[in-house]
């Protein structure tokens, strides 16, 4: 319950913090003269490297790597994403490669952990258990027991 109420207050202080995140956003990027239309652009590039390519699973992948990939400007590559998905490239970063590591958790139970955290794209293993607990608020092995603990109610 304590969890519970603990990922609660968080998700409403994140949320807090994206809305003035986005209002000092707005006053950071005034004179960038990034228009609209190109940053839409630029976040569906952004989108497919990362959804499609998979580039998040590059071990050195950095906001320069990135803009080479999808030939942009490296400024407005990060102006696109601090803007449009609230957060900075390596919490970006992160999200993919955490979302990745719960599925291959979930779906590959004969993996170490150890594996899956090089497969996704993390080099230690104290920044990929950091990161996934600050995403999902348990430890990465506790995230495959539970995971496997519902699978075997439900059937």
């Amino acid at each position: 319950m304590k969890r519970v109420l603990q990922q609660i207050v968080l998700k409403y202080f994140n949320e807090q913090d994206n809305k003035i995140t986005s209002q000092s956003n707005q006053k950071k990027y005034e004179k960038s003269g990034l228009t609209k239309e190109q940053a839409l652009k630029i976040r569906t590039k952004i989108m497919k490297a990362f959804d499609e390519d998979k580039i998040y699973r590059n071990n050195d992948m950095g906001l320069d790597d990135l803009a080479k990939h999808i030939k942009h400007n490296r400024y407005k590559v990060s102006q696109v994403i601090n803007t449009y998905f609230s957060m900075n490239f390596y919490s970006f970063l992160n999200e993919y490669r955490i979302k990745e590591a719960k599925r291959l958790l979930t779906s590959n139970p004969s993996m170490s952990v150890k594996a899956i955290m090089y497969e996704v794209g993390f080099n230690s293993k104290n920044s990929f258990y950091t990161a996934f607990k600050r995403n999902i608020g348990i430890s990465p092995n506790d995230y495959r027991s539970a995971a496997h603990k519902y699978e075997m109610q439900v059937a």
